[in-house]
C-alpha cells in the first residue's frame, strides 16, 4: 500500500486512484498497464513455484470447463482436484521442487518446465492419476498417443 492510500484504495502507478471505479474500468486499465510493461509482472509471479502452479490449474481447469475448445473433447466431463488440494500435492512432492529447480537453472527454457501428465487418458485431474513430467517430455507422450489413435 502507497504512502496515504486507504485500505481498498488501490493506486494504479500514475498517482490515479481506482476507488469508485467500476469492474469493468479496473479490467481496462489493467488490460492496458499489462501491455505498456509487456506483461512483466505476471512473467516473473509465473516464474515462481506458486506462480507456476497457479498457472498449471489453471490450465488444466481451463481444459476441463471448455475454455479451451480446440481439445475439449479429450477432457469433457472429466473429474479435476480442487485447487487447494492440487497446491498441497504439488508443493509436497519432491518431483516438482527437483523439476522447478532445473527449469529454473536452465533460465526457464520451456522444454524443461515442469508439467502435469495424466497417466491414463481416459480420466481426469485426480491424485492417483498424475504425475510431474517435463514440458518436452508430455508432449512426447501425447504425440505417440496421437499417432496410436490414428493407426
Amino acid at each position: 500500500m502507497g504512502q496515504g492510500q486507504g485500505i481498498g484504495e488501490e493506486a494504479t502507478g500514475d498517482g490515479e486512484r481506482m476507488s469508485g471505479w467500476t469492474q469493468e474500468r479496473k479490467n481496462e486499465w489493467q488490460r492496458e498497464h499489462r501491455r505498456r510493461t509487456g506483461n512483466i509482472d505476471t512473467k516473473r509471479y509465473e516464474r515462481s513455484k506458486k506462480g507456476k502452479l497457479m498457472r498449471i490449474y489453471r490450465n488444466m481447469e481451463s481444459r476441463i470447463k471448455g475454455v479451451q475448445r480446440q481439445k475439449y473433447h479429450l477432457y469433457a466431463g472429466k473429474e479435476l482436484l480442487g485447487r487447494e488440494q492440487f497446491y498441497e500435492w504439488a508443493l509436497s512432492s519432491p518431483e516438482f521442487h527437483r523439476l522447478f529447480d532445473a527449469w529454473e537453472a536452465s533460465s526457464y527454457q520451456r522444454i524443461l518446465a515442469p508439467s502435469i501428465d495424466r497417466i491414463d487418458s481416459s480420466k481426469g485431474y485426480t491424485l492417483d492419476n498424475m504425475e510431474w513430467v517435463t514440458h518436452s517430455e508430455n508432449s512426447r507422450r501425447g504425440a505417440i498417443n496421437r499417432v496410436r489413435m490414428y493407426q
